[in-house]
């Protein structure tokens, strides 16, 4: 088990050292995913503060959401996030899918902020 730790956290580390070089001031679009939920954030690292949020446990998507373990809830979260970032005046963020593999519902984060009209 603690070799899948360490391999995860190597992974992650370098996922948000080459996202660190690619940002050029742009804020991140963070994503944490647990067996029955989904998370995301837009954290701005420059001031380090958190600009943007969106999670499968709010009010209103426990109401609508059956579970938050769905690629289609993590959609419907990637939309909310996108346009909670839009308002507040954010166009453009860099993805960090942390130490979790690019399928799934981390993917579909992304796709559902893609559709929402924010830039990644």
């Amino acid at each position: 088990m603690a070799k899948d730790n360490e391999t995860a956290s190597r992974r992650k580390a370098r996922v948000r050292r080459v996202i660190k070089a690619r940002a050029y001031g742009k804020p991140r679009l963070s994503v944490h995913r647990s067996s029955m939920q989904i998370y995301c954030q837009i954290i701005d690292d420059a001031e380090g503060r958190t600009l943007a949020s969106a999670s499968s446990l709010e009010k209103a998507n426990r109401e609508s959401l059956k579970t938050g373990a769905t690629v289609e809830a993590a959609r419907l979260i990637g939309k909310q996030i996108a346009e909670r970032a839009i308002a507040a005046g954010i166009q453009e963020v860099v993805f960090d899918r942390g130490a979790y593999m690019y399928h799934g519902r981390v993917k579909a984060v992304a796709e559902g902020a893609r559709e929402a009209g924010l830039k990644i």
